[in-house]
């Protein structure tokens, strides 16, 4: 007779009692655009011919460390705008981050420049992991089975002792550049979700008092070592208007499945057939967070959006790079009959999963940006020289409406020889890391964006 182990018994008998959840700390508000004026574009007081964007990829300390590094690379060249001097740094107007990715987005939409100063000291260099239960045991695998090991304070209140501060959105949506959107998963409708104002207004919750770290955990939860991190909807409190994109994308047969699944699921999220939305890690459905961007181009009702028209006239280049901290995964187990199975086996669908997401947002996100720049330059060329000046703001210099370059690039570790690449792959993914691999990781992004043909080649652009 088969009979059931003793540990097998010993975890459901301790999972048939156990009740951790998270609780929700998102409120209510009857207006749901108070709180904050969120941008969705450049910065006008530049007056920019360039759209700089950058997304930072999942993958613990190692992905925020590369980042790190690639913004360190940025601050070190210098553009020429209106007889002035800037660093490309300053210049970034967009910044969506995953997982680890979102912890070094959102550290520098807080601080700007000045994140380059501490963000080594304050996060990459301390064990993140000291807060969390990561040990193996009985009592932690039955809190595994019961949703998972940590509750989302764990890493929510780390990172405000260690690096927030306590920040929320109003301060992090407080200047126009950059954009800073973290993403997360939405389990339930499995699509993106992303902590902007459009999300938020959806279910009458105030974005302006949410945690920045909560956002971060959020974006961070993997499964099962985190518990999914959960915001209730209000939609009874403010009962708030349909976008009319929404059942557009929704009744639209030929609309992408991407923006109709997401605006079946924010519809969901809105008329209150969802009381509570479920979080995990971004990197579940688009470990690059480029699908919150295709969503929001997607779904503009103008050829420009979400550019306005003054910007859209005054573009000349937009650049956006990937940087993504994916590595390479050892697979002994294809050199031999048996296998994959246990911890193998979930690394292996896991992997799969990732690596198949991050190929698909990729790809939309490209088709989607090569179509807009095709209806940009339709809608600028349209346009009468009157309405060009207008928008332009100054009838003086020229003004070709095809001078529109849209420049997509992807920062690596494959981009190095096979032996570096190699020991960059070898880091592992966890938020402790060896200060020696942290260095090595900021020094390979800081020297990954300088060489990337995508950025040489926007430099070149007069």
């Amino acid at each position: 007779m088969y009979r059931v182990p003793t540990i097998l018994l010993l975890i459901l008998a301790l999972t048939s009692c156990a009740t951790h959840e998270n609780i929700p700390i998102n409120i209510a508000t009857a207006d749901p655009n108070a709180g904050i004026s969120e941008q969705t574009t450049a910065n006008a007081a530049f007056g920019d011919d360039m759209f700089i964007g950058l997304a930072f990829s999942g993958g613990g300390t190692r992905a925020a460390a590369f980042s790190f590094g690639v913004l360190k690379g940025l601050s070190e060249v210098d553009t020429r705008d209106k007889a002035r001097s800037t660093a490309l740094i300053d210049r970034v107007d967009f910044v969506s981050g995953v997982s680890g990715g979102s912890v070094t987005a959102a550290y520098f939409g807080l601080k700007k420049r000045a994140a380059l100063a501490d963000f080594r000291e304050r996060f990459l260099i301390k064990d993140a992991e000291a807060a969390l239960s990561t040990r193996v045991s009985v009592v932690n695998l039955a809190n595994g089975f019961t949703g998972g090991l940590n509750q989302d304070f764990r890493l929510r209140n780390w990172l405000d002792a260690n690096l927030f501060d306590g920040a929320t959105f109003s301060l992090l949506n407080a200047e126009a550049r950059p954009i800073v959107w973290i993403n997360a998963t939405d389990i339930y409708n499995r699509t993106p979700f992303v902590f902007n104002k459009v999300s938020f207004s959806l279910i009458c919750s105030d974005l302006s008092v949410y945690p920045v770290s909560s956002a971060v955990a959020a974006s961070a939860a993997v499964p099962i070592a985190f518990d999914p991190i959960i915001l209730e909807t209000y939609s009874s409190e403010c009962k708030p208007a349909t976008p009319p994109w929404l059942l557009k994308a929704q009744n639209n047969p030929n609309a992408s499945p991407l923006l109709r699944a997401f605006a079946d699921g924010a519809l969901r999220q809105r008329d209150g057939s969802m009381k509570y939305i479920k979080l995990l890690d971004g990197g579940l459905v688009d470990n690059y967070g480029l699908s919150g961007l295709t969503i929001a181009r997607e779904s503009s009702e103008t050829p420009h959006g979400p550019l306005t028209p003054n910007e859209a006239v005054k573009l000349r280049r937009m650049m956006f790079l990937v940087v993504d901290a994916g590595g390479e995964t050892k697979r002994d187990w294809a050199q031999t009959l048996e296998g994959p199975s246990g911890a193998s086996l979930v690394a292996a669908i896991t992997d799969s999963s990732l690596d198949a997401a991050k190929r698909l947002s990729y790809s939309a996100f490209e088709a989607t940006m090569l179509n807009w720049r095709s209806a940009l330059i339709r809608w600028r060329c349209r346009l009468g020289m009157v309405e060009v000046t207008k928008l332009r703001g100054t009838g003086a210099g020229a003004w070709n409406c095809r001078d529109v370059e849209f420049m997509i690039g992807r920062i690596a570790f494959d981009q190095f020889d096979p032996a570096r690449r190699a020991r960059l792959n070898a880091i592992p993914t966890s938020f402790k890391l060896p200060v020696e691999s942290v260095d090595e990781l900021i020094a390979a992004g800081s020297e990954a964006v300088t060489q990337n043909t995508t950025y040489r080649k926007f430099l070149r652009v007069p």
